[in-house]
Parts: structure tokens; C-alpha cells; sequence
């Protein structure tokens, strides 16, 4: 790869990684730039997944390395955001994949399964045996999912007995554990549970149509009477708040891959420009285009300085929803802007596919809508700001 993914970080963030942190996430980077790189237009434009690829993630150190596991002490909160950032630096779509198998669905696990429940399922998804997804949004249900949640859930004897219906719920059509949120029948809480692949009543179908993350394998799930063995459900999965706590961890995690996807299309505009030449030399060297270059190096530098202090917040333990949702707001706002003077630089050329830029393009908008939008976050951050609650 070239050198441009250094004056993409101008800032120099990544210095602060330790020099054996550096050294592994240099091979990641290159594992990335090198193996799947080349594959992911292909698979963007047929809208499939190279599930040939799953175990290498593994093998990689793409996985599980946010957790405390056997054999296997957690990463720092910085590397594993960098690990973040360079998948969606070549493909938005792998790391969304990561994010709901790592974040969601792992998250889940460790935050509110119990320890029998942890060893179950927690060595198979670090090794990538096991895929999970993440099972919160419903046909009719985004932003106000809280209050809004259909799904319903009753206890009867030893099972849980599931109905209802999930939308939008990436790594859904292969998911070898799902874990869904339910409204209880008895008292009205959410209650978590994992749903395995195969059980009867439970069907996934594929999401058609979706013009972002095309890779990122999108299902709608339908839960008729499904039987749920007690074991399943989690056991600090209680209430809502216990859904918050996972998706806290990972909304962070989302201000990462929208500094990725910045940086991707910021380096893809910055190579054209060096090689695209017009009225007798590169464009490069006009004015206009330097300004669009400098737009985009500023967005990506606050960017990714606010993702750095995410991360450092994390990992001292004082990290805060209003925290989560402010980088989430600001990330992917900036995003949308990056991408845009990306495509724009390349002007025509902007919308072919092997130029890569309008795969940042579009699957941008997905980063910016998913995980809470930015009207919900900044309620949040209203919220923290002003002492008073504008949510309805």
C-alpha cells in the first residue's frame, strides 16, 4: 500500500499505541489491504459476503480482543478501536460485521450473561465457530424501540416462548447465535435472550435492495412460538437499561469505523488527485482541489482526536452516554461531509465503483442512521448539557 495512509493521520494518534501495539496493528493493515482489499468490490456490487474470509479474521486478531478471555488478556481500548478503524478504512461492511459480532453480540454476552453462559458460547465466537448478530430493531420500531418494543416474550415452565418480528439486523441470514430482545408478557421488562440457528419457528431473510454496507448481510427475523430453552436467556438481561449498557460499549465503536470510512475515501481522493492530470499537470497542484483536501484532512484529524479521547475515556472508566452519543453525532456528520468532497474531487470518475470512493459515499449514510441518529444523540447530550429531557 502507499504511504498515504500516514498523512491521513497528520496528528500522528497513532504514536500513542505502544511500539508492539504498532507493530501488530501494522499487520493487520497489511492483512487487510492486501487479502481483502481486493475483494470487496466484487462483493459490495453482488451485495454477498466472502464467508471464506471469516476465519482468517480470526486468525488475524481481528476478534474478541475487547474481552478478558481464556488465555487472552483484553486489548487496550485504543487498539482495539485502531483495529476499528483500519477495517473500515478498506471495507465499511467488514467492519460493520465485526462490530455486530464483536460488539453487539459479543458485548452482550460478556456484559450480561452469566459465567456458565460465557464459557458456552465465548470461545466459539472468539475462534469465529460461532457468528452472532444482534437483534434489537423491529419492522415498526427504531428510535423509540425503548417504548415501543413488539416482540414479546412469556416464560413457560423450563422455556421461554418468543414471538415477534426483528428488521435490519446485520450477520442475520448466517447468525449462529441471536440475541434478541423481547418484551416479558408477566411484568413488561426486556428480557435477552440467544436464540440458536435451527430452532423451530425461527426463519431469517435476507434484506433486498439495500444500496449501503452492501456486503453487510441485512434479515429480517420472524419468531413464531419459539421454544427457548431457560439456559438461553441472559442473566443480567432484565431490563432496558441492561440493553443500554451494550449499546453504550458500542457506540463508541461506530465513531471509529465512521473515522475509517473518512480516511478511506479521503486517501482514495488524495491518490487521484496525484495522478489525474489536467491542463497539463496533476490536479493536484490547483487550489480548488488543495482547499478539498484540507477539509477533508481537518474532518478526519477532529475525527479521529475525538475517537482517541473516546477510547482513553473507556479505558479510565469514566465513559458516559452523553459521551457516546456526542462522538457518535459528530463522527458521522463529518463523515457525510468527507465523503462528499472525496466523491466530488473525482468528479465523474466519483461514481465508478472501481474507484472505491462511492462505496465510502454510500455506506456513510448507513453509519450516520444506525446506532441512534443524530437527532437521538444529540437529545442525549441535550440532556446531559442542560439538566432537562426533550425526549417525548
Amino acid at each position: 500500500m502507499s504511504d498515504d495512509h500516514l498523512l491521513a493521520d497528520l496528528y500522528s494518534y497513532e504514536s500513542l499505541l505502544s511500539d508492539e501495539e504498532r507493530k501488530e496493528l501494522s499487520g493487520i493493515r497489511e492483512f487487510l489491504q492486501t487479502e481483502v482489499k481486493p475483494r470487496v468490490a466484487e462483493h459490495w456490487e453482488a451485495a454477498t459476503f466472502p464467508m471464506d474470509l471469516i476465519p482468517r479474521f480470526a486468525e488475524e486478531g481481528l476478534v474478541g480482543r475487547s474481552y478478558d478471555t481464556a488465555g487472552s488478556p483484553r486489548a487496550s481500548r485504543l487498539f482495539t478501536g485502531f483495529i476499528s478503524l483500519e477495517a473500515s478504512r478498506v471495507d465499511p461492511s467488514m467492519a460493520t460485521f465485526l462490530g455486530v459480532h464483536n460488539g453487539l453480540a459479543m458485548g452482550s454476552i460478556v456484559l450480561l450473561a452469566s459465567e456458565e453462559q460465557k464459557r458456552r458460547w465465548l470461545p466459539d465466537m472468539v475462534a469465529l465457530r460461532k457468528i452472532g448478530c444482534f437483534a434489537l430493531t423491529e419492522p415498526h420500531g427504531g428510535s423509540d424501540v425503548a417504548l415501543g418494543l413488539e416482540t414479546t416474550v412469556r416464560r413457560d415452565g423450563d422455556e421461554w416462548v418468543l414471538g415477534g418480528a426483528k428488521r435490519w439486523i446485520g450477520n442475520g441470514t448466517f447468525a449462529d447465535l441471536v440475541v434478541v430482545f423481547a418484551r416479558d408478557e408477566d411484568d413488561d421488562e426486556v428480557k435477552t435472550l440467544v436464540v440458536e440457528k435451527g430452532t423451530p419457528g425461527f426463519t431469517a431473510t435476507k434484506m433486498e435492495g439495500k444500496y449501503a454496507l452492501r456486503t453487510v448481510q441485512n434479515a429480517d427475523l420472524t419468531f413464531e412460538d419459539c421454544r427457548i430453552p431457560a439456559e438461553n436467556k441472559l442473566e443480567s438481561g432484565n431490563t432496558f437499561k441492561d440493553v443500554n449498557r451494550v449499546l453504550k460499549l458500542t457506540r463508541g465503536g461506530v465513531a471509529w469505523n465512521a473515522v475509517g470510512c473518512q480516511m478511506g475515501a479521503f486517501e482514495a481522493a488524495l491518490a487521484y488527485a496525484k495522478e489525474r492530470v489536467q491542463f497539463g499537470r496533476p490536479i493536484a497542484g490547483f487550489q480548488l482541489i488543495q482547499d478539498l483536501i484540507a477539509r477533508m484532512a481537518g474532518n478526519v484529524t477532529a475525527s479521529l482526536g475525538m475517537a482517541v479521547r473516546v477510547a482513553q475515556l473507556q479505558e479510565e472508566g469514566v465513559f458516559r452516554d452523553d459521551h457516546a452519543a456526542l462522538a457518535k453525532a459528530f463522527v458521522t456528520s463529518r463523515a457525510r461531509e468527507t465523503v462528499a468532497w472525496a466523491r466530488e474531487l473525482f468528479g465523474g470518475n466519483g461514481i465508478l465503483l472501481d474507484r472505491d470512493v462511492i462505496r465510502f459515499f454510500n455506506d456513510a449514510e448507513a453509519l450516520y442512521s444506525y446506532e441512534g441518529t443524530r437527532e437521538i444523540n444529540h437529545l442525549i447530550v441535550g440532556r446531559a448539557l442542560t439538566g432537562h429531557s426533550a425526549f417525548v
